[in-house]
């Protein structure tokens, strides 16, 4: 059996059409490549009929079902550690791969042999771009986005060459195996949200970059970002922030984050009590998450009631 170069590496909760768009997309990516490629499916306990509809799909070379419903960080290093691929692109269920972005990945990766990890310039499904790159969380670029100019000075997806950055989302991001074999892969402590922020941060302290490959693109649904259960994603967003400021920063520096993204939210609260189209409730109780991050139940305990119901 040849050796195996990319690992196109999926996890899907609940999202079988955005599942078999995706991978309808890698299947064409791979017969467009003239190197040996897998493709992995980790079904995280969805209800929807995803599994059988990945176990049916012709791309699809190997898939793990989860019993449990477990977070993203687990599910990523799940397939990184059952992968053979030399590189490992990790793909959101709601990830659309545009062609050539795979090969783009690869090259850009292959032209640094000090980068770890290249992650695509994302798109929204009307072709507006999404941010995609920024610099690490920190006090700094908390107080640049209380002063609104978070997109111009923490945004780093942006130009039309490779470049580095700090961090790239993992919706569509390429992994250098030795690498992240080398950190320990992803830490399941965060649930979703912030993982792969912790990823390249600790991928950047044992010495590797992390690009932005322009050339790249994905279709990006954002499922996670604007799915259901929004208030249990605000906390989940809110408690990892912190929790990421925690593992890498002073205390001193994680309450100042806290304050500096409250006040951020509050003017967008106010803001939003005037302006059509915004929901004031939803911008304070990120508020009151952001300054109470221990707080309220989020997408972990989610999952915890989903596989309570599955046992019953």
């Amino acid at each position: 059996m040849a050796e195996v170069e990319l690992s196109f590496c999926v996890v899907n909760t609940d999202q079988r059409e955005l599942l078999v768009r995706g991978l309808d997309a890698v299947n064409r990516e791979r017969a467009a490549l003239p190197f040996p490629t897998e493709v992995l499916v980790l079904d995280n306990a969805s209800r929807d009929g995803s599994a059988g509809a990945a176990r049916r799909h012709p791309a699809v070379d190997d898939l793990m079902v989860n019993r449990q419903r477990r977070g993203k960080g687990e599910n990523d290093t799940a397939l990184l550690r059952r992968s053979r691929g030399r590189f490992c692109l990790l793909l959101n269920e709601d990830s659309e791969l545009r062609p050539g972005a795979t090969q783009a990945l690869r090259d850009a990766l292959l032209a640094r042999s000090d980068a770890a990890a290249a992650g695509a310039a994302l798109l929204r499904p009307d072709g507006r771009v999404q941010a995609s790159a920024w610099r690490f969380p920190s006090p700094r670029t908390a107080l640049v986005g209380a002063l609104f100019l978070h997109h111009s000075l923490t945004v780093q997806s942006g130009g039309e060459t490779v470049r580095d950055v700090d961090w790239a989302q993992s919706a569509a991001l390429l992994v250098r195996r030795e690498a992240a074999e080398a950190v320990d892969f992803l830490d399941p402590a965060f649930f979703v949200y912030s993982d792969e922020v912790d990823f390249c941060k600790r991928l950047r302290d044992a010495g590797w970059a992390t690009l932005y490959v322009p050339a790249a693109q994905a279709i990006h649904d954002e499922q996670l970002s604007t799915g259901g259960v929004p208030e249990r994603r605000i906390v989940e967003l809110s408690r990892n922030r912190d929790r990421y400021m925690r593992k890498h920063h002073s205390g001193a520096a994680a309450l100042a984050v806290r304050l500096l993204t409250a006040w951020t939210y509050a003017l967008r609260a106010a803001a939003a009590v005037v302006l059509p189209g915004h929901s004031p409730r939803r911008y304070w109780r990120h508020v009151t998450a952001t300054l109470h991050p221990s707080r309220g139940e989020g997408l972990r305990e989610a999952a915890a009631e989903h596989n309570i119901g599955r046992r019953l």
